[in-house]
């Protein structure tokens, strides 16, 4: 893949060293990488440009926020071949903040983010039992995430 995209090393580090601080200035990620803030700018867009990177996002610590819920959802389909048209009725969830298409037991595997029980329980009552195409739901409540990474791309190549 990194060949026909003509990544190379330092693209690479690039990535790495962004996925694990976003923020950080592209003189600084220059210096750290001993390129000019300026080669930074080039590359990045130029990764922006080719669809490796898709953007920033902001980390938030949701607990501190008042979203005190993070569950999985595993998602029973009455067939396959509805995925599409109830992947298009989950993004109206805004509390649903990934939705994978998966293999196993689940027909579709969601991430979704509530303030409280209450309003889990509103969004598997109210709204995702109501979804046709549905068959049935287990959720899945996490307790602690112990720890969340990026890939270390460097090593990919």
């Amino acid at each position: 893949m990194s060949h026909s995209l003509n990544i190379d090393k330092l693209d690479l580090q690039i990535i790495s060293e962004m996925s694990t601080d976003a923020g950080i200035s592209y003189a600084e990620l220059g210096k750290k990488l001993f390129v000019s803030g300026g080669t930074i700018h080039v590359r990045i867009k130029k990764l922006h440009e080719m669809g490796v990177i898709k953007g920033t996002r902001l980390q938030v610590n949701l607990r501190a926020i008042g979203y005190d819920v993070l569950a999985f959802i595993g998602i029973y389909l009455e067939k396959s071949s509805l995925y599409e048209n109830v992947a298009k009725q989950l993004l109206k969830i805004p509390q649903i903040v990934r939705l994978n298409y998966t293999t196993g037991s689940y027909s579709m595997f969601a991430e979704i983010i509530c303030k409280d029980s209450g309003e889990l329980r509103k969004i598997l009552q109210d709204d995702l039992q109501h979804i046709k195409g549905i068959e049935r739901t287990e959720t899945i409540i996490s307790l602690e995430e112990s720890f969340s990474r990026p890939i270390n791309v460097s090593e990919v190549v």
